[in-house]
């Protein structure tokens, strides 16, 4: 055998047969690498989004309760942007996520959003917000949304964030399908090393 075929059998065993800390190490880092440079970037080509998966950060799309409940609180609100019961309970995620849930997302155009999609878009703040649109229109050729947190009482409009007038310029994606809990691992890891 060549010199070059032992090291990478060596190297092979190393990364799947050894049980040090120093393989193990290794191992993460090779997940880390492969999932940030090959796995993600294939995904976004994939579903057309440079985001192809975020984690959930906050708890503003959940519902507390049966959905009954989450109506009896949220009807004057959606009914302000003529948003029936009928027509919340045919939109995707009707019943909200949760904090930690990672969220598939998809690019689509502009035109092509509806009110009651879940979007995520850009604003200054450090992490991209994903919120359900509950008004859309068309402002000198620009198209524009207003979106909402199911559980808020209201859309946010305050230095960072404003709800009230997102372009379709900062929107990086719609939600498409949701995976439970997986994100609180990237939520837990930020915290533990203060990179919220």
């Amino acid at each position: 055998m060549s010199k070059n075929g032992s090291l990478i059998k060596k190297i092979w065993k190393f990364i799947w047969e050894d049980n040090s800390i120093w393989s193990w190490l290794v191992n993460v880092i090779l997940a880390f690498v492969i999932i940030k440079f090959v796995i993600y970037p294939v995904l976004g080509l994939i579903l057309g989004t440079s985001y192809p998966l975020v984690a959930v950060v906050s708890g503003s799309m959940e519902h507390e309760g049966k959905f009954d409940d989450f109506w009896q609180q949220q009807n004057p609100i959606y009914l302000g942007f003529n948003i029936t019961k009928e027509d919340f309970l045919k939109y995707a995620f009707k019943n909200g996520f949760k904090k930690g849930d990672i969220m598939v997302l998809a690019g689509k155009k502009a035109k092509d959003i509806q009110v009651g999609e879940v979007i995520v878009f850009q604003s200054s703040r450090q992490y991209p917000i994903i919120h359900r649109v509950v008004k859309k229109w068309e402002e000198n050729g620009q198209i524009y949304f207003q979106t909402k947190g199911d559980h808020n009482l209201k859309s946010i409009n305050e230095t960072g964030l404003n709800e009230l007038k997102v372009s379709s310029k900062d929107v990086v994606g719609i939600a498409k399908f949701r995976i439970p809990w997986i994100g609180n691992i990237k939520i837990k890891l930020f915290e533990l090393f203060g990179l919220e």
